[in-house]
């Protein structure tokens, strides 16, 4: 874990979520998503990418941005599709000087996301969620995709030499100036959710852990087949292996180099106090406490 630096408090918070078939959930997500963080005063935007859905996930997507433009920005990704293609397309138009990926089928915890906001705010330039320390958890995760994925990990952790053991999860937070300090990205499909991340380490950004929740999707079908993605991992694994022990730091973070963030942005949007989509949601009150953040 790189120490973390002095950095500039955070703007805007960007919100990319890849959706394909999400017809039955996608309304949901960006709805509570959007309440969640109007709560706790986080200014951000939510960009969906559809990612050729077959169902009606585009026409909710649209329906939602004329009712409220101010909560959601679709994005068509009109390219060829693939998980890691549709999360770049949304990487492409993000306002925000820091940015959480999540999915669309409402597994991810939206409290933990005003708790990435927080930690990035901290001064870490990479915040990974893990659902497997202490305070993390999972709600009914099949059997046989638990194993592949405890298996995975630690593949991971030994191969190269760190404490993360929830990397292929593509649930976590970066200041925009990691997403610029990773590119090209070249992981098409869900091998992306490890690239990011291994490539952050590799290239010397800081970053830190949080437990996160998880549950299955209670809609839809998962996009992930693991019979098809096994060496595709294993490639990604072999690239960002090989820029860490071979490139002798040619691509390694430089921080004498300008901060994107220092530069001139865009006008942000305020964001309206209680937007049409906020009233259609009836606020859930919580009575039990999240879980604190916990070391590994």
């Amino acid at each position: 874990m790189e120490t973390r630096r002095p950095s500039r408090p955070l703007e805007l918070l960007s919100i990319v979520i890849p959706a394909r078939d999400e017809e039955g959930c996608i309304a949901s997500t960006v709805q509570h998503l959007h309440l969640e963080l109007s709560l706790h005063h986080v200014p951000h935007e939510i960009i969906v990418v559809d990612d050729g859905s077959t169902d009606a996930t585009w026409e909710i997507l649209q329906s939602m941005a004329i009712d409220a433009p101010a909560v959601v920005r679709p994005v068509q990704n009109t390219g060829q599709h693939g998980f890691g293609r549709a999360i770049i397309r949304g990487l492409d138009e993000i306002r925000g000087d820091g940015v959480v990926i999540m999915m669309a089928d409402e597994s991810d915890d939206c409290r933990d996301v005003v708790r990435y906001w927080r930690k990035l705010n901290e001064g870490w330039d990479c915040v990974f969620g893990s659902r497997f320390m202490r305070g993390g958890g999972v709600i009914d995760y099949p059997r046989v995709k638990f194993v592949v994925n405890r298996m995975a990990n630690l593949f991971i952790r030994v191969m190269f030499g760190m404490h993360l053991n929830d990397t292929t999860n593509v649930f976590k937070a970066y200041r925009a100036t990691v997403i610029e300090g990773c590119r090209p990205f070249i992981a098409p499909h869900f091998n992306l959710t490890i690239e990011l991340p291994l490539k952050a380490i590799v290239r010397g950004f800081s970053w830190t852990t949080m437990p996160i929740t998880w549950r299955n999707r209670r809609s839809g079908l998962a996009k992930l087949k693991i019979k098809e993605m096994g060496s595709r991992y294993l490639f990604i694994c072999a690239y960002v292996w090989l820029e860490k022990y071979f490139s002798m730091g040619d691509y390694k973070r430089s921080f004498q180099e300008v901060d994107v963030v220092s530069l001139p942005r865009p006008a942000i949007p305020a964001i309206p106090a209680r937007s049409a989509l906020l009233e259609r949601v009836v606020p859930v009150v919580r009575t039990d406490e999240h879980h604190p953040a916990a070391a590994d």
